[in-house]
């Protein structure tokens, strides 16, 4: 809960059996569903929308958690300005979305190394 927007209901949610189910923690954003579904041809390759392949209770509770990131937290950290600047370039829905799925490793990674959410971490070096 010391991750910004994590509140009680989405660290109880945010159940995994171990956190070392996954090697990686950038695993764990393909598990929820909040990464892009790839279509692939002979002809075309492209990025579609989100797998929502996973939990959906627990995705809309990371999607809520990174929205209240980008909307009412004003604490400064790296992962709110890497938010607010997919936010100006993509539009609120996509950086929401993407923040979702940054925040779900970023928890992982934490609950993996027993360490605390560290607002000065660059938001590019989360695993």
């Amino acid at each position: 809960m010391t991750a910004p927007g994590v509140g009680a209901v989405v660290a109880a949610s945010f159940v995994i059996e171990t956190p070392e189910a996954f090697r990686r923690s950038r695993d764990v954003g393909a598990w929820i569903g909040l990464t892009p579904r790839r279509y692939q041809s002979g002809e075309v390759d492209y990025d579609g929308h989100i797998s929502r392949r996973g939990d959906a209770r627990l995705r809309s509770l990371l999607y809520e958690a990174a929205t209240s990131i980008l909307t009412h937290v004003h604490a400064d950290s790296t992962l709110r300005s890497w938010g607010l600047a997919l936010k100006k370039r993509l539009g609120f829905k996509r950086a929401a979305v993407a923040l979702a799925r940054k925040l779900a490793v970023i928890l992982h990674a934490m609950w993996k190394t027993g360490t605390n959410f560290d607002a000065r971490a660059s938001a590019s070096a989360a695993p």
